[in-house]
């Protein structure tokens, strides 16, 4: 549990210790880049797990969790054909608006993972996992300092779905500066604006995608998912 309470006190250094990473290596021109960054992440992956699983919840605590992933999971897959149309970012920020930060990051996360055992594994899925994870951290975080729901239980409509975009545009940031810096030999301006034209059209999908499932899912599934909150105390 003394473990627990450290993670849970280095959970911000520890997920900026990513693009602190990417900043450092763009400009001391480290060769390697890609594998060097690939580290970071998958360590700070591990050690964010370790922090979740140091804090033994219980089996009702995480099951909501669970199943979340789940759904965004299987929501990815079933939005398969439709190039970044995926409620994936939606559900990992209702998960931390309902469930906290935390868990928030653990629903994107896993659902990445998981989802790319339909999609395929590779050195890119620490890096969705990362992403999408952040994605739901900074949902919780926004949801915590109430910045969706107003004191008489309605939700502010134009801030949830401004954050939507915003989180398409999170998660693009995330793997854009990754790929242009991991593989973008030799880095230029020239050659990193030409990789990020062709990726923003992508993460705008991505964003509207986003608002527009918000929009849809954030009132009911909330509702629902904070009734079985109280109901268990969890």
């Amino acid at each position: 549990m003394a473990f627990a309470r450290v993670m849970s006190k280095l959970e911000i250094p520890l997920l900026l210790a990513v693009p602190m990473a990417m900043a450092s290596a763009m400009f001391a021109g480290i060769e390697q880049t890609a594998l060097l960054m690939l580290a970071v992440v998958v360590l700070v992956l591990a050690l964010f797990f370790a922090g979740f699983e140091a804090s033994r919840p219980a089996l009702r605590q995480i099951m909501p969790t669970l199943t979340l992933a789940a759904l965004a999971a299987a929501g990815r897959i079933l939005f398969g054909p439709i190039p970044d149309f995926k409620p994936v970012s939606a559900i990992a920020i209702i998960a931390g608006a309902t469930l906290g930060h935390r868990n928030g990051f653990m629903v994107g996360a896993l659902a990445a993972l998981t989802s790319n055992f339909f999609f395929g594994q590779g050195m890119w899925t620490p890096w969705q996992m990362y992403a999408w994870g952040m994605v739901g951290y900074a949902g919780g975080a926004l949801a915590r300092a109430g910045a969706f729901d107003r004191a008489d239980g309605t939700v502010r409509m134009p801030a949830l779905v401004a954050a939507g975009f915003a989180s398409g545009m999170l998660y693009g940031a995330i793997i854009n500066v990754y790929d242009i810096v991991g593989f973008v030999q030799p880095l230029t301006w020239v050659g990193a604006v030409a990789r990020l034209a062709t990726a923003v059209p992508f993460d705008a999908v991505h964003g509207l995608s986003t608002s527009l499932f918000l929009a849809v899912l954030y009132r009911p599934w909330c509702h629902r998912i904070n009734r079985v909150v109280r109901k268990y105390g969890l």
